[in-house]
């Protein structure tokens, strides 16, 4: 009898351990599924990965399928949190809600053998719509002006054409899928110039500033870099998330989880 005790406490004792890591009792795994911006990888990469290790029944997937495509699918029910690297607009706001996770700056990028370091938001918007086509209109080289840029469906697109004035007026050489995809373009081509997310920009390319200002942590939160976006969680209005789901959405909109953010190479939200 003592050793049949013995054997149900260390049975309760191991359920409640496992509850406590995001379990279930019976040692289920609980699925949380995100969709959406590619330029969120590295950020909802970082929190998925902090967080299964701190909750051992609960696993994170992400389908990247750009901003357009996840506010879809979680208006469709289809995933349990959208992915988006642009703020709602007014008709998607009807029966979404939007949770600010992060800040990110859009970069604008060159081949390191552009000499052009600085433009600005303006020469930009030229620069896109076809206005300026040459590099030694801006201070480069006697060269044609390759204009990179993501499909139509993209947040960051949406973002950056925004902020710069040219909606539906873009002259894009290419239109591509991913911000990956912009950032080996740009890499190979010294007339292309694109936009990516900060977090996804590597040496392969040149980092301009803008109006003077670099992106950075600082600059971006602080609000003088001025190409700039949210990282947005979206979820349905007035429908309860799961345990699960609710669970790593407070975690990646707590304090606790700006080191993640800033790993990712983001920006953390001002609390």
């Amino acid at each position: 009898m003592k050793k049949f005790i013995a054997t149900l406490l260390a049975v309760g004792i191991s359920a409640a351990a496992l509850a406590g890591c995001g379990g279930t009792a019976d040692g289920t795994t609980q699925t949380v599924s995100t969709d959406g911006s590619t330029s969120m990888e590295k950020v909802i990469g970082y929190l998925s990965e902090a967080y299964m290790a701190e909750n051992g029944g609960t696993k994170i997937t992400y389908n990247p399928t750009g901003s357009g495509a996840g506010i879809q699918a979680v208006s469709e029910g289809r995933c349990d949190i959208g992915l988006s690297s642009r703020d709602l607009k007014p008709e998607e706001a009807e029966t979404l809600d939007a949770e600010v996770i992060a800040i990110d700056g859009i970069a604008m990028i060159v081949n390191p053998q552009n000499p052009v370091s600085d433009l600005t938001i303006e020469q930009i918007g030229k620069l896109y719509k076809g206005e300026i086509a040459n590099w030694s209109e801006v201070g480069g080289s006697d060269a044609p002006v390759v204009l990179i840029g993501r499909e139509a469906a993209s947040g960051t697109r949406d973002g950056f054409e925004s902020i710069t004035g040219t909606e539906d007026a873009c002259k894009y050489t290419q239109e591509l899928t991913s911000t990956g995809d912009v950032v080996q373009t740009v890499s190979t081509n010294p007339n292309a110039i694109g936009y990516a997310s900060l977090a996804s920009v590597n040496d392969s390319v040149k980092l301009l500033s803008v109006e003077g200002v670099t992106p950075s942590t600082e600059t971006i939160q602080n609000g003088t870099y001025k190409i700039q976006r949210d990282f947005v969680f979206v979820t349905p209005k007035n429908k309860e998330l799961s345990e699960a789901a609710q669970a790593f959405m407070d975690y990646a909109s707590s304090a606790v989880a700006d080191e993640m953010i800033e790993k990712a190479g983001a920006v953390s939200v001002k609390r």
